[in-house]
């Protein structure tokens, strides 16, 4: 059984007294913790670097334990198996060959006891999506991918993965565990306009839709939908409820958010290439609660494995979006036989072994996680 603690102070002697506590009895150790706990690389490092368990996590705007979402507080699981973690840094930087290079020389001893790799990512940096399609490339169908971004609401990037090198951001950290997992992937959100083509854009910086500027074209369909019209002041608040789908030759829509907006440009969390078709999509609260529900039911249904833990990974823009109904989100999730915790995310990383690994946003990931 996963030896999990929730702390709902998020102090810093709470971090120490849990970590040291768990560091004790077992091999390794994921910490999922709150932005407004506070955490600061100076204060956070001694403790994380005087450790020889495994670590691995990272700072979120929201944390979930059981039934609920908390905006203070950490979560940390100790789990009995030695993990091997390993870190990409700089990964904004970095070309696809670089990232190639260096992922490749981490395999290392990679074996086929591997079953699941956990991820967490630096959410408001470039080339996420490079490094997900990197990591396919380099690991393949075998394994069972989850995790996801970490970052602040406030959009300003700083250290927020915790790591046994300390508190780092700009970077991808990846861990092999032996455990298995069954993984469900859903979101609900409908198109209601489109396909545009994306002619041009800049790693994650929407710029033209159709030759158009992009914020023009998004703008003249989302006012037919919205009470008052969008505008600089007011975009964040709305986008939330308008995201854009990546059209796939499987008919699934790859989700991504708008969160900033730059004149005529777009902002998204994650990459949206130049050639990709999107929509503009929409959702409502009952299809996103239903899309959660569906996640949990296919990763349960193709679980062949005494469950552990379930690890709920969720887009922070479906809470931002569901607002008070957000809680029945979770408890479609949780079922109440085993210990549920998760986070709230700056986009989702997950396949379920049969399918590409993909970077998803505003889209629900449940993982149901095996006995080490």
């Amino acid at each position: 059984m996963a030896d999990i603690i929730f702390d709902s102070t998020g102090s810093i002697e709470s971090f120490t007294s849990n970590i040291d506590i768990l560091s004790s009895k077992n091999e390794s150790v994921m910490i999922l913790a709150c932005d407004a706990n506070g955490f600061k690389k100076e204060l956070i490092d001694p403790i994380l670097l005087k450790h020889t368990i495994s670590i691995i996590g990272g700072i979120f705007p929201s944390i979930i334990y059981n039934t609920k979402k908390y905006d203070q507080g950490t979560i940390f699981i100790g789990l009995n198996d030695k993990m091997q973690v390993n870190i990409i840094k700089d990964i904004s930087q970095k070309n696809y060959d670089k990232l190639d290079a260096d992922m490749e020389e981490q395999i290392g001893d990679f074996d086929e006891s591997v079953k699941t790799m956990f991820v967490v990512v630096d959410g408001l940096t470039k080339n996420i999506g490079k490094c997900v399609n990197i990591l396919f490339d380099n690991y393949g169908l075998d394994i069972n991918y989850i995790g996801g971004g970490s970052g602040s609401l406030s959009f300003e990037q700083k250290p927020s993965l915790f790591t046994n090198h300390g508190l780092i951001q700009d970077a991808l950290v990846y861990a092999y565990s032996k455990r298995p997992s069954s993984i469900g992937v859903n979101h609900g959100w409908k198109s209601i306009s489109g396909p545009y083509q994306v002619t041009k854009s800049e790693a994650t910086i929407v710029k033209e839709l159709d030759y158009r500027p992009a914020f023009k074209v998004y703008k003249d369909v989302v006012d037919q939908h919205t009470s008052e019209p969008i505008n600089e002041n007011n975009f964040f608040n709305i986008a939330k409820s308008f995201p854009f789908g990546i059209n796939t030759v499987s008919n699934e829509k790859i989700v991504r958010d708008p969160i900033i907006l730059n004149g005529t440009e777009m902002v998204c969390v994650g990459n949206i290439e130049e050639g990709n078709y999107v929509d503009i999509l929409q959702g409502n609260s009952d299809a996103l609660i239903k899309a959660a529900k569906d996640a949990a039911d296919i990763s349960q249904k193709n679980m062949n494995f005494e469950n552990d833990f379930t690890l709920f990974i969720d887009c922070v823009s479906r809470a931002l979006f569901l607002e008070e109904d957000f809680d029945n989100e979770i408890k479609a999730v949780y079922k109440g036989n085993m210990p549920l915790v998760g986070a709230l995310t700056f986009g989702e990383i997950a396949n379920n072994g049969r399918d590409y690994l993909e970077f998803y946003n505003k889209t629900s990931v449940v993982g149901h996680i095996g006995h080490g």
